[in-house]
């Protein structure tokens, strides 16, 4: 290696150009770095996004179910039962989310994401099980719990590995990949729906039954390629060695100056919500 910086040219400011300041480094070259980053990105949001789409096919898969019979099989029509089942997945939605990012850093992003992926393949299972609209409401509110830890947490572990101009496009990047979801949802769901009367059980339960086995399996998986956040990234699985993770603390530092954890207080944790443009971009949004 050696120092390299004097090998990078001038260009105009882009993803594929360097920025002067930025991408000056006393180790790697500006090819180099940007290899770097490519592997963070193939490694960090390409996995993130995948455990996000899984969620978007799982929080909608009711519609589908209902679609395939479940309405008529536990009597959803009746009154306001599917609105009710509907609406009590958010209010632990909303409530789990703050407490979800605090686990992140405390349990660590690896081992939390990869655990409520797992628990809400479980629970998904049991969706496909259930015999009276009651029992969906309970379900219904422990998976609302669950799947609030994955936005927030997967938007708080993508922020410390790159710089702010970086960031932007890997929340997209995270994002496009999740929105996957919103076309191929409704194909798998009609392909389960096909194992209608398999094992006497019908084709709604099946798409629970399915995709829950899934979401299980992908937490496996979630758990060996998610990697942690960059001061334990040499840690992780045929990921970055101690060098490569040394240049991501160095270039984080070198933008924001914020690549060192600071002790978790509460104070420093609820500080934002003093800034009155959070809450307006909030009930904007």
């Amino acid at each position: 290696m050696g120092n390299r910086a004097d090998e990078k040219t001038g260009g105009e400011v882009g993803s594929d150009s360097p920025r002067l300041g930025l991408d000056e480094d006393p180790v790697y070259s500006y090819a180099e770095q940007r290899a770097i980053i490519r592997r963070v990105d193939r490694r960090l949001v390409v996995t993130l996004g995948v455990i996000y789409c899984i969620s978007q096919i799982d929080r909608g898969n009711l519609g589908n179910a209902s679609i395939a019979g479940m309405t008529d099989e536990l009597a959803l029509d009746v009154g306001y039962r599917y609105s009710i089942v509907v609406l009590v997945f958010f209010p632990t939605y909303v409530i789990f989310q703050l407490p979800s990012t605090y686990l992140t850093r405390k349990l660590g992003p690896r081992k939390f994401l990869a655990a409520i992926v797992l628990l809400w393949g479980a629970i998904m299972i049991g969706f496909g099980f259930v015999n009276k609209w009651t029992d969906l409401l309970g379900l219904r509110v422990i998976l609302g719990m669950l799947e609030a830890g994955v936005y927030p947490s997967a938007v708080y572990l993508l922020a410390p590995w790159y710089s702010r101009y970086d960031v932007g496009k890997r929340y997209f990047g995270f994002y496009v990949i999740g929105c996957i979801a919103l076309a191929f949802g409704g194909t798998l769901a009609y392909g389960l729906m096909q194992m209608d009367g398999l094992s006497a059980k019908s084709g709604w339960r099946w798409i629970f039954i399915m995709e829950g086995a899934i979401t299980c399996a992908a937490s496996f998986l979630a758990y060996l390629f998610l990697v942690d956040f960059p001061e334990k990234a040499d840690r992780s699985w045929s990921f970055l060695d101690k060098d490569e993770r040394d240049f991501i603390i160095r270039r984080i530092n070198k933008d924001r100056e914020d690549a060192t954890v600071e002790p978790f207080t509460f104070a420093r944790f609820l500080r934002p919500a003093r800034n009155i443009e959070i809450w307006v971009f909030a009930l904007i949004s």
